[in-house]
């Protein structure tokens, strides 16, 4: 595995799976002798969110750091939509043209391949809008259907894709200069629908075993501590006197008796009990007492 310690610059010329995710984190070229912590802290990367990428990546080792970066992985999401989206996709359907069109301009069989490949790009378009959105769970099956459509677009190509024989070009034969061009513009389309659909495969496994676990672990650690926060901040949102009011009231007193007890005025008595129910939104003496009990304000040995 992968550590901070380790020079950046080995593992861009030895792993080559590893470029991609790279500069999905903005990290560029030109790194000299650096290691990875000091690239990743240069650029503002949470280095150990990095790495668990990478060596997941490279080595398919699911390692969530308990630390998980938020903001490094949204990062690496935006980064990784817009080279699918801006980039890679876009290219691949000019290259397809270039490839297919010249193929047979007497059938249909080139505008329905790409037809399938329009429909595949709107699938991940979708899929990338419902990630953008944070909807992984209504969305975790989509990854399988959009790899069977690339799959499904090598296939057509593959087995319906016109031969040089049956081949014409207005009328006239096509020579065999030009049949080597297109064989070779082809095949590099295959090449390319190839590391498309491994990298678009590889970018979903990320997803799903390191980045929604880690988003979603990170959100109950937020609700809890959220929580914890709201339980702490209702005891001490209420102010001594009011605590003493409520005390009273818990132990069974009238407005008149906790007057004379505390030495305040009825008014006062009143103000400080709505001031309780409305802090609390507890409205009735059971609710206020187990909220005493609860927060130890009283011993429920001590109530009759």
């Amino acid at each position: 595995m992968y550590k901070g310690s380790d020079k950046i610059c080995e593992l861009m010329s030895l792993e080559e799976d590893a470029i991609q995710i790279i500069s999905r984190f903005g990290l560029e070229m030109g790194v000299g002798e650096q290691t990875i912590a000091e690239v990743c802290e240069a650029h503002n990367v949470h280095t150990p969110t990095f790495l668990a990428i990478v060596n997941y990546k490279v080595f398919h080792q699911r390692v969530i750091p308990a630390d998980i970066d938020i903001p490094t992985l949204q990062r690496y999401l935006h980064n990784a939509h817009t080279y699918f989206l801006d980039f890679r996709l876009p290219r691949l359907r000019r290259a397809l043209i270039e490839a297919i069109i010249p193929a047979d301009p007497t059938t249909r069989i080139p505008g329905l391949i790409l037809r399938c490949y329009d429909e595949f790009v709107d699938e991940i378009r979708t899929h990338i809008q419902h990630e953008n959105a944070g909807m992984f769970d209504e969305h975790e099956h989509d990854d399988q259907r959009i790899t069977d459509k690339l799959t499904e677009i090598k296939n057509l190509i593959i087995k319906y894709y016109p031969g040089t024989s049956s081949r014409q070009t207005g009328g006239v034969a096509s020579t065999e200069k030009g049949d080597s061009l297109i064989t070779y513009t082809l095949i590099s389309v295959m090449s390319d629908l190839w590391h498309t659909e491994h990298d678009f495969a590889d970018h979903c496994a990320i997803e799903d075993d390191i980045l929604r676990p880690a988003l979603l672990k990170t959100k109950d650690r937020f609700a809890k501590r959220q929580k914890t926060a709201s339980l702490k901040d209702t005891t001490d949102e209420l102010s001594d006197r009011e605590k003493d009011v409520l005390i009273q009231v818990v132990h069974g007193l009238s407005n008149k008796e906790i007057a004379d007890v505390l030495c305040i005025s009825m008014h006062t008595v009143v103000s400080h009990r709505k001031h309780i129910t409305a802090k609390l939104n507890i409205h009735s003496t059971a609710g206020l007492t187990v909220y005493a009990i609860v927060n130890k304000l009283v011993d429920l040995n001590d109530l009759e």
